[in-house]
């Protein structure tokens, strides 16, 4: 079975917010071992723009540190699975953890201020 991961990166790390990604790392996995990563550059960062864009990059896992609610109900409507609170480290490792049934996962890093703005971007 073909799985395909999309994580959020900056310095092909995983980094807190998935809007505010330098790229994202799709992982593509079969018979439950990773066969390709190509870190892609995304479109201009729109509301809705991204949830489109991975889904028709085939993505049918997300594993993030956190997101807007906008943004996860997107995808869920896409039967895209949303992982979130996933911490700062490689994708590979990442991905190996989710295949073991080992991803550490917890809070929506994702937080958002009083007037909707984000109160950090990758790399703080």
């Amino acid at each position: 079975m073909k799985r395909i991961f999309a994580i959020p990166t900056a310095s092909k790390k995983s980094c807190p917010h998935f809007g505010h990604c330098e790229n994202f790392a799709i992982v593509e996995v079969e018979d439950g071992k990773v066969i390709q990563t190509q870190y892609i550059n995304p479109p201009a960062h729109q509301p809705g723009t991204y949830p489109r864009y991975l889904a028709d990059q085939g993505v049918n896992t997300i594993l993030a540190g956190g997101m807007g609610g906008m943004a996860q109900n997107l995808f869920r409507e896409n039967g895209i699975e949303v992982h979130l609170g996933i911490g700062v480290e490689d994708p590979h490792v990442l991905v190996n953890q989710y295949l073991k049934d080992e991803l550490t996962t917890g809070d929506n890093l994702c937080n958002h201020g009083p007037d909707g703005e984000h109160e950090h971007t990758c790399g703080d």
